[in-house]
């Protein structure tokens, strides 16, 4: 007897798959009969059609979504903010005093990699670094004034000394 008809109905009906519907050998001449939908609802009610038990594996517990750094949605730390603008400022400044020739730029050098390092905390701080003893180079006119003032001092003479006796410089 091939009831492969019935079977499609009746899993149409229950809305599960072929292979899951079972049917009764016991009943075969009363599901022969079924002609409609209702027929097949109330076989599976009087337990003449059965199902067969889902396979695959058990319902398992959820897993937890986690909060990585991926999933946080914030602003960026003051920190961080604060450190890119002081660096910025302070680039900027050290910049603009290797142009106009104040420092060279080996102590350019120098100075990035101390703001890198956030030696500094403000521009004053810088400035009070750099007016340490010989980090900026004076001005060409404050140099020249000072040579003018150590020539109108008098200098004694120096005396040398040689093998045969004394001599005047």
């Amino acid at each position: 007897m091939n009831l492969r008809n019935k079977k499609e109905l009746a899993a149409r009906t229950l809305g599960v798959g072929k292979n899951r519907i079972i049917l009764h050998n016991e009943a075969i001449s009363e599901i022969k009969e079924a002609i409609t939908k209702q027929d097949i609802k109330t076989m599976f009610e009087e337990g003449l059609i059965s199902l067969k038990p889902v396979k695959g594996r058990k319902t398992n517990v959820k897993r937890k979504t986690k909060r990585g750094p991926g999933k946080v949605k914030k602003k960026i730390n003051k920190r961080k903010q604060n450190y890119v603008k002081i660096t910025r400022k302070l680039r900027r400044y050290v910049r603009d005093l290797r142009n106009s020739g104040k420092i060279d730029r080996d102590s350019y050098i120098d100075l990035r990699k101390k703001i890198k390092m956030s030696e500094f905390r403000s521009k004053v701080h810088l400035k009070e670094y750099l007016e340490g003893p010989t980090r900026i180079k004076q001005k060409e006119e404050d140099i020249e004034i000072k040579l003018d003032k150590s020539r109108l001092k008098e200098k004694p003479n120096k005396v040398r000394k040689t093998k045969t006796g004394v001599k005047d410089a």
